[in-house]
């Protein structure tokens, strides 16, 4: 995964995790460290022998994360269809709120393998969505219990990058 700034790469990954990260107006620390947890703690690969699929995480495989803030998760399409951002964290709130996050991150896996595209900006994002397989992790709904076609709100989105 590789998102680029004005045809610029900004950053980029081999292996891991793509996580678009979305911040609601009352997201918190509680809400950061149910995140992290989880994004760290994914079985998504199968173990070494390949005999056990779901068995491995980004930590145990040694893969990268990368995070991309995506304001526009909490987008609610009104009336004609125009967007309503009023679910998501104001943009200097969510500014600090998203540095936080990643630091909080990297202490809790390796700061080096935690890499970020660039806050606010506009960014084209190349993936390559193994599998494909896309989890939805909402830290308002930790049991999954709300799907998407239900209009649920997110607070994080995770994509497999890698075999």
């Amino acid at each position: 995964s590789a998102p680029q700034v004005d045809g610029q790469v900004v950053s980029s990954i081999g292996p891991g995790l793509l996580c678009l990260v979305g911040l609601r107006d009352t997201d918190g620390e509680k809400d950061a460290d149910y995140i992290v947890r989880k994004i760290l703690g994914l079985r998504l690969w199968p173990n070494a022998e390949g005999s056990k699929a779901w068995d491995q995480n980004v930590v145990q495989r040694e893969y990268e994360v990368l995070c991309v803030s995506q304001f526009t998760l909490f987008g609610r399409l009104k009336g004609a269809g125009k967007p309503d951002y009023s679910k998501a964290m104001p943009p200097q709130q969510a500014r600090q709120a998203y540095a936080a996050f990643l630091e909080q991150l990297g202490r809790a896996y390796v700061p080096g393998r935690v890499k970020d595209g660039v806050f606010g900006a506009m960014m084209d994002v190349a993936l390559v969505n193994d599998g494909p397989v896309t989890f939805l992790l909402d830290s308002a709904d930790p049991n999954n219990q709300v799907s998407l076609a239900s209009g649920a709100s997110m607070s994080s989105l995770s994509s497999a990058d890698a075999p």
